[in-house]
């Protein structure tokens, strides 16, 4: 386990999110207190992740119904015109 500091990391960011896979897991400290770990990912990711999500009840059937309506303009027109 590796221990760097805020500025460390502020200073070489890139650096050390590439070190993460290497050196396993850095703990960032401001001023010797830890308020941050970095660890690598616990496996590659691969595809989508929110292909085979579950929604949550109702959501399905909104992102069936159709998109869309009369335009805006059309709207206030209407109203102006007292229709």
């Amino acid at each position: 386990m590796k221990t760097i500091s805020i500025k460390e990391l502020h200073d070489q960011t890139g650096h050390w999110l590439r070190r993460v896979s290497v050196v396993g897991e850095i703990i960032v400290t401001e001023r010797g207190t830890p308020v941050a770990r970095m660890v690598p990912p616990s496996r590659p990711a691969t595809g989508n992740p929110f292909a085979n999500r579950k929604l949550l009840r109702g959501i399905a059937k909104l992102l069936q119904r159709p998109i869309g309506g009369p335009d805006s303009a059309e709207i206030i027109a209407a109203m102006r015109d007292g229709r």
